[in-house]
């Protein structure tokens, strides 16, 4: 009986079956390295921002904050602290220059602080989201990729069969277990692809929903700030 093993079938493989197993390589490296990579800034962003949120509430004053946030550089919620309080360091400048402020254009200041903190979210979930994108792509083209794989090489097979003028099991067998490869490949890219996807997209709704609290904590600090001073 014939030896089909995986490593002979791959090498055996047609020109176009070679190529979309390379192809469905690519994808499998390029899919481990994002896991990889998200893995270890997600890690460290969820360490960092526990650990700023903490100091955070414990200082005495905001410019305290801003100091203690410059050093953690892959906290999300540090990032948008540190947008929003420049931009109160530019509203607080305008009101050296301009004279004491009414109620009405602190709050319309406000409003600026509010529009400067969601642009600070947005760019922080844009740049925890880069890249995923590809897992997502990677987990519904590959399957198909690898099922073409195995409709070319089925139909190569038949035209061996036409060619030899024999349909025996002997030689349709070799040239489909080849071709079903391609499916499998296609398949076990594609899977953990879509796993990761899932489990990143999830923590990442778990960020943007610690960003979107921590940005109502903040706010809630200058308002109140705001409408009491005098």
């Amino acid at each position: 009986m014939q030896d089909l093993n995986i490593f002979s079938m791959l090498i055996n493989a047609g020109p176009m079956v070679m190529s979309v197993m390379l192809m469905l390589l690519a994808f499998s490296l390029i899919s481990w390295f994002i896991v990889f990579q998200k893995f270890i800034l997600f890690k460290k962003a969820g360490n960092e921002s526990a650990e700023f949120l903490d100091i955070f509430w414990n200082c005495k004053n905001l410019a305290e904050a801003f100091k203690a946030a410059q050093t953690y550089e892959n906290s999300p919620e540090a990032a948008v602290f540190m947008l929003g309080f420049s931009e109160l360091q530019k509203l607080n400048k305008n009101k050296d220059t301009q004279g004491e402020r009414t109620l009405q254009d602190r709050l319309a200041g406000l409003e600026t602080l509010k529009r400067v903190l969601r642009k600070g979210c947005d760019l922080q979930s844009a740049y925890l989201n880069k890249s995923l994108s590809f897992l997502a792509t990677t987990g519904s083209a590959a399957p198909f990729i690898g099922l073409f794989g195995t409709v070319w090489g089925i139909m190569a097979s038949f035209k061996e069969i036409g060619m030899r003028g024999s349909a025996s099991l002997a030689v349709v067998a070799p040239g489909i277990s080849e071709a079903l490869v391609a499916t499998a490949a296609g398949l076990a890219v594609a899977i953990p692809a879509v796993v990761f996807y899932n489990f990143y997209a999830n923590k990442l709704a778990d960020m943007e929903n610690e960003m979107t609290a921590f940005t109502a904590d903040f706010l809630n600090l200058v308002e109140r700030d705001l409408i009491t001073r005098r």
